[in-house]
This record gives structure tokens, C-alpha cells and sequence, in this order.
């Protein structure tokens, strides 16, 4: 499901119709197409292109963009939201973070350095004409197409994202990253135990799911659980043992606690997959 047409994309972008289009060819954004044959561009299409805007006005080569681009939209994340990164470029190394990036200041280079959330403001009345547009068709749309559209409104509209995972649920209650992503909108409400129970329902549908246990153990922190988020960490890290915020979180709670040594452990982990001295 993908609500931004070109003439869109140019408008929030300050693009011209023909950059669009020539960025679409180039292969590192995913378009559909409308029952005209017409573009329709993702959020994070968005994102990327917004990426690329600030290359070309950096004067980058055209083959270096592409590249980093290609770069780009590998590392995205796909199936959580993109309201908290930051992206940030020196000439055509890009930088992806959910906190401010730093360079060093002998840098001559010029920078480009957003706040996707800053887009998505800018985006929000689109996004909110998509989900118009598919309630229209609600009786055509599977729940994975609800789960997709939920995915594209999260970060623009995060109201229309919860009533489209709510759709993909109602349409086929075992799927557990609809119940992941209500999950964490609803956190984000403060509807907390709410939110527990949609992580649980996730886990009881695919138990070595790292980010439905993860986001389990930020819920039950909050909720003054400590014992009960260990384990939610521990779980996380079983399935996925690369989870750097896991680690930290967990080793916080350890050091609670007075198991030092423990707490060293998952500290030492979370440094050396962030590169953390």
C-alpha cells in the first residue's frame, strides 16, 4: 500500500517531476503502480529521496549517490517505525541513528543532516488521504495489505496506523508482527498494559520473535517489573544475540540488582556492537 504520488513526492521534496521520475529508475526505491499506471511512492521512498536531494545539492557524483543510496535503503528498517531516526551524510557516507550524529569538525564537507520526523509532519496530510482512500476498498484489502498500510502511516498519521493493524487483526488475528507494531503505538498512547498484551500475543504466535520480546521488556520496566523485563531481555537476546539495545538495558537492570557481574557482561556486549569504548 503506497499512498505518495509523484506529484506528491515533489511537492514535499521541492523536486522536479523529471527528478522523481529519474530517481525511480535507478533502482533504489520501490514504487507501485496505480490503476492508471501511475507512480506510488512509500515512506520510505520518501526518506530515501529526501536523502538523495541533499547529495545532489552537495554536489556529490552521481554514481557516489547511487551508491550510498543502494546503502541506504539496505539499512531502513522495515516493519517498525522511522519517526525516531535521524540521517545524516558527510559527502557520500550516510549515517542512520535515533540520536543526533556527530563528524569531526575539521570536516570542509558539506553536510546533510534531517529528522525524518520532520518530513513525516510535512507528509502527514497524504498519508492520511491514503487511508481514506482505503477504506473505501476496505472489503478488497487482505490483512496484509492492512499490515502494509499501517507500516506506511505509522510514522505520518500513527492514529490511521493503529486502526489499519487493528484491520490486519481483525482480518487474521495470528499475525504476530501487526500485534508487535499495535503494540508499540499503544506504548507510545501510555496504554502500556495494553501494549503487554499485544507483545505476549506476538510471542504466544512466533516465540523467537527478539523485537516483540524486546519491546515485552521496555513494557514491563515501565510497568515497575524489573524481574519480569530480565527475562523479556534474556528471551530477546537468545533469539537475536546481536541486539545491542537488549544488552543494555538488561546489563542496567543487572547492576540494579547487584549482579555486577552480569551486568559487566551484557555492558562489555553492547560496546563492542556499538563500537563504544
Amino acid at each position: 500500500m503506497k499512498g505518495y504520488t509523484s506529484h506528491d513526492v515533489a511537492k514535499l521534496l521541492g523536486l522536479s517531476l523529471a527528478q522523481v521520475r529519474a530517481f525511480a529508475r535507478d533502482g533504489f526505491l520501490t514504487p507501485g503502480r496505480g490503476p492508471r499506471g501511475e507512480l506510488q511512492f512509500s515512506f520510505q521512498d520518501l526518506v530515501i529521496l529526501r536523502t538523495a536531494k541533499g547529495l545532489v545539492a552537495a554536489r556529490i557524483a552521481t554514481r557516489r549517490i547511487r551508491r550510498a543510496l543502494k546503502r541506504l535503503r539496505a539499512q531502513l528498517p522495515r516493519g517498525r517505525s522511522l519517526a525516531e531516526l535521524r540521517i545524516a551524510a558527510e559527502g557520500d557516507r550516510i549515517v542512520v541513528s535515533d540520536g543526533e550524529a556527530t563528524w569531526s569538525p575539521e570536516s570542509e564537507q558539506t553536510q546533510l543532516d534531517f529528522a525524518v520526523s520532520e518530513l513525516a509532519t510535512k507528509a502527514a496530510p497524504m498519508a492520511r488521504r491514503a487511508a481514506r482512500a482505503a477504506r473505501e476498498v476496505e472489503d478488497e484489502l487482505s490483512a496484509a495489505d492492512w499490515y502494509e498500510l499501517g507500516l506506511e502511516l505509522e510514522v505520518a498519521a500513527p492514529g490511521e496506523a493503529r486502526d489499519a493493524y487493528r484491520r490486519a487483526l481483525e482480518l487474521d488475528a495470528h499475525h504476530a508482527d501487526a500485534h508487535v507494531n499495535l503494540g508499540r503505538l499503544l506504548h507510545d498512547q501510555g496504554l502500556v498494559e495494553e501494549a503487554e498484551r499485544h507483545y505476549r500475543l506476538a510471542l504466544r504466535e512466533t516465540p523467537d520473535h527478539a523485537t516483540a520480546a524486546y519491546d515485552l521488556g521496555i513494557a514491563l520496566e515501565d510497568l515497575g517489573r524489573p524481574a519480569d523485563a530480565i527475562e523479556a531481555y534474556r528471551a530477546a537476546l537468545v533469539t537475536d544475540p546481536h541486539l545491542a539495545d537488549a544488552h543494555y538495558n538488561i546489563a542496567r537492570l543487572y547492576e540494579k540488582v547487584g549482579k555486577k557481574a552480569a551486568a559487566l557482561r551484557h555492558f562489555s556486549a553492547y560496546r563492542r556492537l556499538t563500537g563504544e569504548l
